[in-house]
């Protein structure tokens, strides 16, 4: 079976030209050697005329096109003076064709900016776009309110996390991308790609005597997850006309990438979550679900964990975890009109059977299979009903649900008021989470790409032996998902997702050999640095949702966030407040415009003219369904594997090894061009080892060694703005800490909650941060350390405080004046004593050791340069073959 590799996008920089009467569009791949050219007519003043000639051009070709078209589009023949075509704009993308009610606009992306790698392939965010009006000034119809639309539309800022890639598909998970390349391809479908002798019938095959065939790939390109891509509808309009080169998706969201460095060895972390563009919107004004399903705040987080030594996908270790976040998926909303911080909930349509909640889960079992997992964290016990109301009607909802699902395919609800347990002294709130997240990943499991890997053989775990998921002959998949939410899907979601994840991530570095069992404490660097990406995601996704950054962060539920940080929580709560009461209602209306839920006409009421977009989200409000779905009919299990029904979106093409549309290795590295090593990503990125490890000598370098909070590298920089009161505030903190409870304090399951009032034995662990006591003098108490430290004399038997003598000197420094002016390939070597006198520094050294290939490669170099050249084997006559036809035919 042929091997599968993904198709990198051929359109990769874009120069737009223009004249009078059109667009020329010329589109080519990052080598500048394939080039293709689109043709947008402008003289139709409220149409989009498109001419894609499906044509690839090479560099001399594109140059005569356009020499003739700027020949041709000059006012007088042979004019020199101005030029008949001119060069507008330069870019390296587009998002999509949109129209309002005059002609139609072009959005391109004009700047971009590197922001992950992923086997070889680049993820970049959208930096700065460039809207250009398509029709000539001479047939506009202009229209008064064109002007405030554009400026509706420019309010959704494509430059604030916005991201894509050419040749990685970002709307589906690793888990998708990776096995869709070792799936079989039925060869009814497979494109036969037309190599240059079928083309060119002059062209002949130097090689087609020799009977060495060129191996053979298939290039695969699949079909988006619609729910996650952002312009799809203004793509729309030119899908079907185009070549798929030319069509670029976007999502929204959240990416970061840092790197991992145990002892040396680069370990990418990289975290990616997908925002649906389906019932999208801001806080207060997108609460619940619509009648489809799909919930407000919806965003799928997928971290994933790569060994960066081997950039491959097929020879590369790779492994994925993921988990969703989305409100309550009920008919509720939220009163804004009373201009409060937490208007009352109420429920808007009453749902007996559970219909919109049966929808949005059956949507979550087809892309994740069974099992799904609830975590519930709103309040249940309040003196007035706010949260609770939510909590009382989503239970019965998961009840009447799995009475039509198969027992094994059943909804896991766990409810836990996590507010009440903060506020409580006498429990863990990160206790009780670790548990919680050691259930759900034994029960979903998670990807990896490699079933070599014998950690569980080599460092036994008991906890190895039932991690659920699925294994296939080329690893393990994650079955099931873990869906968390609250009320807002912010601060407590996030908290216990960062658990959850960090969960999942001692058990992918433990199979991928990188840690010795599966448990990864606070204050190390791993975990500081999967603590940032984890705040950085949170509050990306909560200004776009919320309108401020993060509330209440990890620090806060471990309570060893400082003083400081109680009056950033106000300026974030007021900043939220604020967002929410005077700008919501403006970016809600450009997301309803972006995403093409609302398309201006002259025939309907303008977008601001509407007094709610509630009928734009729910499509039976505005006609009557006539195809009803039974009540009992839900829950279809679909793993998120490339099945049968996902196989055949996915096109199909062969392409020979070296081909530019499958090259990764030149696609990364762009031997083409000249590059700084200051400049590349991999070195900008965040490091470990650079960011979070001490820099004093004789510090353990593990990134999975528990650090006091003084010793990290950041604290270095930031160390000056920590006073000695803070410190000692963390002193009091944890020290008034009872000590952590026992296994059998600790008996409830994950499915216990907080309905009753009385208080277990179990009580709030002490806290993993080291802390430094201070005395009133404010020095330093020596630790135990010190005083188990013993002279090197009792442990080595001699006193390094004291000069060796000067013979020894004498013979140090020959050694060392020797071995500096040797290459290190002889190190190695033995050296023997000449004299029998012990003083003198005269050593014998043997000549190396050359091994055979070394001398065979050697022997070819002499022979080459005396002229007689080896016959070449098989491998050197393929690549020569295939250098000659990618160079000359």
């Amino acid at each position: 079976m042929p091997l599968s590799a993904a198709v990198i996008s051929g359109v990769q920089k874009l120069v737009l030209y223009e004249t009078r009467a059109r667009y020329f569009l010329v589109g080519s791949n990052h080598a500048q050697t394939k080039h293709r050219v689109l043709k947008i007519d402008r003289t139709e003043p409220k149409d989009l005329a498109i001419i894609d000639d499906k044509h690839v051009y090479n560099q001399q070709e594109v140059r005569e096109l356009l020499g003739r078209l700027d020949l041709g589009n000059r006012t007088k023949m042979g004019q020199k003076g101005s030029s008949g075509l001119s060069r507008a704009v330069s870019a390296y993308g587009i998002v999509g064709f949109v129209r309002f009610l005059e002609g139609y606009y072009l959005v391109l992306i004009t700047k971009r900016r590197k922001m992950a790698d992923i086997g070889g392939h680049s993820i970049y965010k959208i930096e700065d776009t460039n809207m250009i009006y398509i029709p000539n000034d001479s047939v506009r119809v202009t229209h008064p309110d064109e002007a405030r639309y554009v400026r509706i539309f420019q309010n959704v800022d494509l430059s604030s996390n916005f991201y894509f890639s050419y040749s990685y598909d970002l709307s589906h998970s690793l888990q998708y991308n990776l096995t869709l390349l070792h799936s079989p391809c039925d060869p009814g479908t497979v494109e036969e790609v037309h190599t240059r002798s079928s083309r060119q019938q002059d062209s002949f095959d130097i090689f087609e005597d020799e009977g060495l065939p060129t191996q053979v790939f298939h290039g695969l390109q699949s079909e988006p997850y619609a729910k996650y891509v952002w312009n799809g509808k203004l793509l729309e309009r030119v899908k079907d006309t185009v070549h798929p080169d030319w069509l670029m998706y976007i999502i929204h969201g959240f990416c970061g990438q840092s790197k991992l460095l145990i002892y040396g060895r680069p370990v990418h972390v990289t975290l990616i979550a997908r925002r649906s563009s389906k019932f999208a919107g801001t806080r207060f004004l997108k609460r619940g679900a619509n009648c489809e399903g799909d919930v407000a705040n919806e965003v799928e987080t997928e971290q994933i964990i790569h060994d960066a030594s081997v950039m491959s996908f097929t020879a590369g270790s790779y492994s994925s975890y993921v988990q969703v976040r989305g409100s309550v998926p009920l008919y509720w909303s939220q009163d804004i009109s009373t201009m409060m911080p937490k208007p009352p909930i109420r429920l808007d349509q009453a749902d007996p059977y559970a219909h919109v909640a049966a929808l949005h889960f059956d949507q979550m079992l087809q892309r994740f299979g069974s099992p799904i997992i609830i975590l519930n964290l709103v309040k249940k016990r309040e003196k007035r009903k706010h949260e609770k109301i939510l909590s009382e009607e989503l239970f019965p909802a998961v009840i009447n649900l799995n009475q039509f699902l198969p027992p094994e395919h059943c909804i896991d609800y766990i409810a836990w008021d996590m507010a009440r347990y903060t506020k409580s002294k006498l429990y863990n709130v990160l206790d009780r989470l670790s548990m919680i997240a050691e259930n759900v990943v034994k029960r979903t499991g998670f990807f990896i790409n490699r079933s070599d890997f014998f950690c569980h053989t080599l460092r036994p775990d008991e906890r190895w032996g039932d991690l659920g998921g699925s294994l296939t002959s080329s690893g393990r998949v994650q079955t099931g998902v873990l869906r968390t939410n609250c009320v807002d899907c912010l601060d407590r979601t996030n908290t216990a997702q960062f658990m959850v994840g960090k969960c999942a991530l001692a058990y992918q570095l433990y199979a991928l050999g990188m840690i010795d069992k599966p448990k990864l404490q606070f204050d190390t660097d791993c975990v500081r640095l999967f603590e940032e990406l984890y705040e950085d995601h949170g509050d990306t996704l909560s200004l776009q949702y919320g309108g401020s950054q993060l509330v209440h962060r990890v620090k806060t539920y471990r309570k060893i966030a400082p003083w400081t940080q109680h009056s950033k929580d106000i300026m974030q709560t007021l900043s939220r407040y604020y967002s929410n009461a005077f700008s919501d209602a403006d970016r809600q209306d450009a997301i309803n415009l972006f995403l093409q839920v609302y398309q201006p006409s002259e025939s309907k009421p303008h977008l601001w003219e509407l007094p709610t977009d509630f009928y734009l989200h729910q499509r039976n409000s505005m006609a009557l369904t006539h195809d009803r779905r039974r009540y009992t009919h839900h829950g279809r299990c679909v793993l998120t594997l490339p099945c049968e029904e996902n196989m055949k979106k996915v096109g199909v093409r062969r392409v020979n090894r070296y081909d530019e549309s499958i090259d990764t290795y030149t696609e990364f590295f762009k031997p083409y061009e000249l590059t700084s090593f200051d400049d590349t990503f991999c070195i900008a990125m965040t490091n470990s080892a650079r960011e979070l490890m001490p820099k004093t000598v004789g510090v353990d370098p593990s990134p999975f060694t528990v650090r006091k909070p003084e010793e990290t590298g950041k604290s270095a920089v930031i160390g000056a703005k920590s006073s000695k009161e803070e410190t000692v505030v963390q002193r009091k903190t944890a020290a008034s800490a009872p000590p952590p409870p026992s296994e059998e304090q600790i008996s409830s399951s994950s499915e216990d909650d907080s309905e009753d009032d009385r208080d277990d034995d179990g009580s709030v662990s002490q806290r993993s941060t080291p802390v430094k006591l201070l005395t009133e003098s404010g020095e330093s108490v020596r630790t135990q350390e010190d005083f188990l430290q013993q002279s090197m004399r009792e442990t080595y038997g001699l006193n390094l405080a004291a000069l060796p003598a000067e013979e020894d000197m004498l013979i140090y420094e020959s050694l060392a004046f020797v071995l500096f002016f040797t290459s290190p390939s002889y190190l190695s070597l033995s050296s023997v004593p000449v004299s029998c006198f012990t003083t003198d520094s005269i050593y014998e050294v043997s000549s190396p050791q050359v091994d055979r290939d070394n001398r065979e490669v050697f022997e070819g170099h002499v022979l080459t340069g005396l002229g007689q050249v080896r016959s070449l084997c098989r491998e050197d006559i393929l690549m020569y073959r295939e250098y000659i036809k990618n160079r000359y035919m």
